[in-house]
C-alpha cells in the first residue's frame, strides 16, 4: 500500500480534481490525509471535502493551510464562478492554519509521500515550525523551469510558473530544505483533457461528472481549444485543460513513462521571480524531463473511469458484480453454520 498526502490549491481549474481523482482510483493507495494551500477561509477545503464525498472517501482527513491573508502571495487567487464549477453551492470548512500543518507533520510520521500540487506555503511554513522535517519527507512538487517547453508547446515562460512564483519565498526554502523530485511546467505543458474524454466521464459516476462540467466551463472561460487546440501542432485540436497536477500524481506514484534526470540547479531572485539556473555548481535536483504524454492522458482516463468492482463469480454463463456478491454471501452463510 503507498501512502501519500496531497497539497492542493483545489477550487480553481480542474487539474487539482483530476488529479484527486487519480490517486482515489489508482489501486492501492492510502492517502493519508490533504491539505489545501492559498486558500480563502476554507473555501479550498470545503471544495475538497465536496469531492471526497463525490467519491464516498468522507473518511480522508481535510485541513485548509496557509490563506491568502496571510501576505505569502504576489497577488490574491481568484475562484471561478462556483455555479459555472460545481453543481451546489459549498460550504467552506476553515480551521486554524496549525492543524494543516500537524496533518503534514503526521503524514511524514507515516511515512507518506508528499506531493505538492499548488504553491509550497504549506511546506515552507511546516519547515520553519519543525525545522529538518522536509529532509525527513520524500516530496514531489508540481512546478519549475530549467529547460525550455519543446517546440509545438505553449512557448511559456519562467514567469508563467504559477506554483512557483505565486510565492517565491516558500519556494527557495523548500528547494534548500529537501530534495524534491520537480514535475516542471515544461513538460506538464504536453498534457491535455479533451473533449473527447467527456462522454466516458459523464458515464463514470458522479466525480466524473463533475470532470466533465469543470472542464466545460474552464474551456469557455479560457477557450483552450480556440488559443491552444488550434494553434499548437503538439497539443490535441479538443484541448478543454491541461493535467500539471495530475501529471505529478502519476509520477509521485511511480507511472514509467517519464524521463528523471539529476540536474545540478542554483536558484537566485531575479526581478521579483524565482529561476532555476543549470549550474554545475548548483544542487543536484531531481527533474522529469520528458513524458509520454499520450500515453499518461489514455492512462489517466482509463484510471478515473474504471469500475470499482467487487470480487467476481461466474457460473455457467452467469457474470456479474451483483451476483457475484449474493454468491459470496451466501457462501459465507452457509461456512458460518458449518
Amino acid at each position: 500500500m503507498t501512502k501519500v498526502h496531497l497539497d492542493t490549491d483545489l477550487g480553481g481549474d480542474p487539474d487539482d480534481v483530476c488529479a484527486l481523482a487519480l490517486l482515489l482510483k489508482w489501486p492501492d493507495v492510502a492517502i493519508t490525509g490533504i491539505t489545501t494551500v492559498s486558500d480563502e477561509n476554507g473555501k479550498r477545503a470545503g471544495y475538497t471535502k465536496y469531492v471526497l464525498q463525490l467519491a464516498g472517501k468522507e473518511s480522508v482527513s481535510v485541513k485548509a493551510g496557509a490563506d491568502v491573508t496571510g501576505a505569502y502571495y504576489r497577488y490574491k487567487p481568484r475562484f471561478p464562478k462556483e455555479e459555472n464549477f460545481w453543481p451546489e453551492k459549498i460550504s467552506p470548512s476553515p480551521n486554524p492554519v496549525d492543524e494543516a500543518l500537524e496533518l503534514l507533520k503526521s503524514s511524514i510520521e507515516q511515512r507518506a509521500t508528499i506531493i505538492a500540487i499548488g504553491p509550497f506555503t504549506n511546506l515552507a511554513l511546516l519547515d520553519k515550525k519543525y525545522p529538518g522535517i522536509l529532509q525527513q519527507a520524500t516530496v514531489y512538487v508540481m512546478g519549475g523551469y530549467a529547460y525550455p517547453i519543446r517546440e509545438g508547446y505553449p512557448q511559456w515562460t519562467n514567469d508563467n510558473d504559477y506554483n512557483i512564483q505565486l510565492d517565491i519565498a516558500s519556494a527557495k526554502h523548500v528547494f534548500a530544505n529537501s530534495s524534491p523530485t520537480v514535475i516542471p511546467l515544461t513538460v506538464t505543458v504536453e498534457t491535455a483533457l479533451r473533449r473527447a474524454y467527456l462522454p466516458k466521464l459523464r458515464q463514470a459516476g458522479k466525480l466524473g461528472e463533475l470532470i466533465a462540467k469543470q472542464a466545460e466551463a474552464e474551456n469557455d472561460v479560457s477557450y483552450n481549444e480556440e488559443r491552444l487546440g488550434k494553434v499548437y501542432q503538439g497539443l490535441p485540436a479538443d484541448i478543454l485543460n491541461f493535467q500539471h497536477d495530475t501529471l505529478a500524481c502519476a509520477v509521485a506514484l511511480g507511472w514509467d513513462g517519464v524521463t528523471i534526470e539529476e540536474v545540478p540547479l542554483r536558484f537566485e531572485i531575479k526581478n521579483g521571480f524565482l529561476h532555476e539556473v543549470i549550474d554545475v555548481h548548483g544542487r543536484k535536483t531531481r527533474i522529469v524531463t520528458k513524458i509520454d504524454a499520450e500515453r499518461f492522458n489514455e492512462l489517466w482516463l482509463n484510471t478515473v473511469t474504471r469500475e470499482s468492482t467487487l470480487p467476481r463469480f461466474s457460473i455457467g454463463m452467469v457474470e456479474s458484480p451483483a451476483f457475484s456478491y449474493i454468491i459470496l454471501t451466501q457462501f459465507a452463510l452457509e461456512f458460518g453454520k458449518s
